[in-house]
């Protein structure tokens, strides 16, 4: 006797399909009202046997499983009694079937249109698989710029499928980038452990308005599209890629504090002491032997280190004059230097350098 077979009872009438086991000598019968009823496995005889088809739920969206996989079923059935006073809800909850081979991990998100026919105006199903023979408790969610939203959480039975939604595409944007955070587990049993999965994934919207995207699989009798979450013990790798951890992988080892390279600093000939300009290059690339991994604020944060330095080892050289070399660019490097200047060296006076040998691209400092 297995799910699905369908069985008369022997000693009174009536009888129904093998919806579960309660112990290994009770059997649940769901009769023709839909409740599962407790009966003694020595008390029934298989009629017909169903390739273990059971029902979906009579909720919306769901659909007919097919002859591998199930509809997750609720776990609490009510049992009536004749006498009012007897009349309490009973709690069974049937031990999972177990299948050869399925210890190993797998886990999709589900996509089925209602109505494959109508593709350009069906609603969509969504659903969460889970083909192994652990449990799996997860969490969904979804983030819009940098708002996340919890959309479903809570737990997937042993080799059943999970219905979470039926949506439109009007919803499609929300489900852009989709985040499945899970743990797997036995109960009652040992079992191996399974590294837990935290999950980005984006869900191409444009998928949804072409048939040939919807294929025949192993969960659903209709053509489904399914997004691997899992995959044989792995996680997929994420799509979307923190950016503070990109950057920290990208930038260079960590070094001294110290200048890569020494600032390129000249003195004009033909001139001696404090009326020989001092020459300083602010370009990046004098500076520094790579900017590999640096964003233009970290770069510009080293440049204006390198003109406080200068400016500290020449501060009590009344006079001296100092260019400082930063190109013309977009302004910003020599708008920063202006800043500092009124800021921390008012006594300073400063100008634009010599045109005809800087060009736009050097400002004078005189110490003072």
């Amino acid at each position: 006797m297995k799910i699905g077979d369908k069985v008369r009872f022997l000693n009174e009438v009536g009888g129904g399909v093998v919806s579960g086991f309660q112990d290994k000598d009770t059997v649940l019968v769901r009769d023709e009202d839909g409740f599962d009823v407790p009966v003694l496995a020595r008390e029934c005889v298989v009629v017909e046997t169903d390739n273990y088809n059971l029902a979906h739920p009579s909720a919306a969206g769901s659909r007919q499983a097919d002859n591998r996989f199930r509809t997750q079923q609720p776990d609490t059935y009510v049992r009536s009694f004749d006498d009012d006073e007897d009349r309490k809800p009973v709690t069974f909850k049937p031990k999972p079937l177990e299948r050869r081979g399925a210890d190993v991990l797998n886990l999709f998100l589900a996509f089925v249109p209602v109505d494959a026919r109508e593709l350009t105006n069906t609603a969509f199903e969504a659903y969460l698989v889970n083909d192994s023979n652990y449990f799996v408790r997860f969490a969904l969610t979804t983030q819009t710029g940098a708002a996340v939203q919890l959309r479903h959480e809570g737990l997937v039975e042993p080799n059943t499928k999970l219905f979470l939604e039926e949506f439109r595409r009007d919803v499609l944007p929300e489900l852009e980038r989709v985040v499945v955070q899970a743990f797997a587990y036995k109960e009652e049993r040992s079992f191996r452990l399974k590294k837990p999965v935290d999950v980005a994934l984006r869900i191409d919207g444009t998928k949804f308005y072409k048939l040939h995207t919807f294929a025949p699989t192993d969960f659903f009798e209709e053509p489904a599209l399914l997004v691997d979450v899992v995959r044989d013990d792995r996680a997929v790798p994420s799509v979307f890629v923190d950016a503070a951890e990109l950057r920290k992988a990208l930038a260079p080892a960590a070094k001294p504090e110290r200048p890569l390279r020494t600032p390129a600093r000249t003195e004009k000939k033909g001139k001696t002491g404090k009326d020989a300009p001092l020459e300083v290059d602010l370009h990046a690339s004098s500076l520094l032997e790579t900017t590999a991994g640096m964003e233009a604020k970290d770069i510009l944060d080293y440049q204006l280190t390198t003109f406080r330095k200068i400016m500290a080892s020449h501060a009590r050289e009344l006079g001296r004059k100092i260019v400082f070399i930063h190109g013309k660019g977009d302004g910003v490097l020599r708008a920063a230097i202006i800043k500092e200047l009124r800021a921390r060296y008012k006594g300073c006076y400063y100008q634009d350098a010599s045109f005809r040998e800087y060009g736009f691209g050097a400002t004078m400092v005189t110490i003072g």
